[in-house]
């Protein structure tokens, strides 16, 4: 969330409410995002309650995992007007990551490594809130509105406040499904102090597919639109710190950072067009990976390689661990138990015991 800069010395242009939204969302297309929508920052009741029982009962049921921070602060994440007390109007900001080619057909290749599509090319986290400041500065300097902008750093629960403003809604995956552009979306958000005209909230159109559910390596959906963290394969190999159950470790497969199953197979994807934002084209030394030649790395490297991803936040020893349990997935050839035998008396003991396990597989 950042503050307002200083206040121009000139007087701001004058609009009414429906010119400043048209401006507005003229202004985000041109700096390049790929949906815009409003929304007000007030709920009422009836939404703010649905909101704060859904994460309410995922806390109480210790669905978080590790993400202790997500048991914080639950009534400011329900609503957005709690973070921000004079914001009167949400606008919710889309970015198109939608991959050029089928993100599962690696899952075939076990040698090589799979990684999510959003983490491949530039951390998501610094192109959005680039365009966001810019977007925000062009509000300020012209119109002169109080605003704040967020971008998965503060508690604001961004996919209710996107289906909220029309961009999509929640799938039974819990993730946002838009009729444009499918799974693929990043999301971020303005808080304006001036009451907008607001989009119509969007509705489910998941109808009776179950297609998202199905396909989850670990069964990490007990139902629909309800995910335990805990079973997820893109919390455990990139939010949970320690080793990861070994009930859970044959099912990850030789995906070491993050997981697309349930995003790549939702049908609204037919409708998707690969991004056009050349910040979060994928870097060729993160598109498959040979498994091998990762697990070689330390912390310079590691770092030197992952410069300017997310996947340098989780650090080079819960990195590697996921290297260990892939090749402990893969064919036991004599390249994968090489590199396991060298993982066996790494400095770290979380990669250790990920190596002790991949031997036992590979022998």
């Amino acid at each position: 969330m950042s503050r307002n800069p200083p206040r121009p010395k000139r007087a701001p242009k004058k609009a009414t409410p429906a010119q400043l939204r048209d401006a507005i969302r003229d202004e985000a297309l041109k700096l390049g995002f790929d949906a815009v929508g409003f929304s007000p920052a007030t709920l009422d009741p009836a939404a703010r309650e649905q909101r704060l029982g859904r994460l309410m009962q995922f806390v109480d049921d210790g669905w978080q995992g590790d993400m202790g921070w997500m048991a914080e602060r639950t009534a400011q994440r329900a609503d957005p007007a709690t973070l921000w007390p004079e914001a009167k109007t949400v606008v919710s900001l889309a970015l198109n990551y939608a991959p050029a080619r089928d993100p599962l057909a690696i899952l075939g290749q076990r040698e090589l490594g799979a990684i999510s599509v959003y983490a491949k090319g530039r951390d998501y986290h610094d192109v959005m809130k680039s365009k966001l400041k810019a977007l925000g500065r062009i509000i300020w300097d012209t119109y002169q509105h109080d605003l704040k902008v967020f971008v998965d750093t503060a508690p604001l629960m961004e996919k209710p406040a996107a289906q909220a403003a029309g961009q999509g809604w929640q799938g039974k995956h819990t993730n946002l499904v838009s009729r444009a552009f499918g799974s693929w979306l990043f999301l971020g958000e303005l808080l304006l102090s001036v009451e907008l005209p607001c989009d119509a909230p969007e509705t489910d159109h998941c109808g009776q597919c179950h297609a998202c559910l199905d396909i989850c390596p670990t069964k990490a959906f007990p139902a629909p639109y309800r995910l335990d963290a805990r079973r997820c394969i893109s919390y455990l190999t990139i939010e949970h710190e320690g080793p990861i159950d070994e009930e859970l470790r044959p099912l990850l497969g030789n995906r070491i950072y993050g997981c697309d199953d349930c995003l790549a197979v939702c049908p609204w994807n037919k409708f998707a067009q690969a991004s056009r934002q050349t910040a979060l084209a994928p870097r060729e030394s993160l598109d498959a990976p040979a498994l091998a030649e990762l697990a070689t790395l330390d912390d310079a490297a590691f770092r030197a390689r992952f410069a300017g991803t997310a996947i340098k936040r989780i650090g080079r020893d819960r990195f590697v661990r996921n290297v260990a349990y892939a090749l402990g997935n893969s064919s036991a050839t004599a390249t994968s138990r090489s590199a396991v035998e060298r993982l066996l008396t790494d400095n770290s003991a979380l990669v250790r015991d990920a190596a002790a396990w991949a031997k036992s597989r590979l022998t």
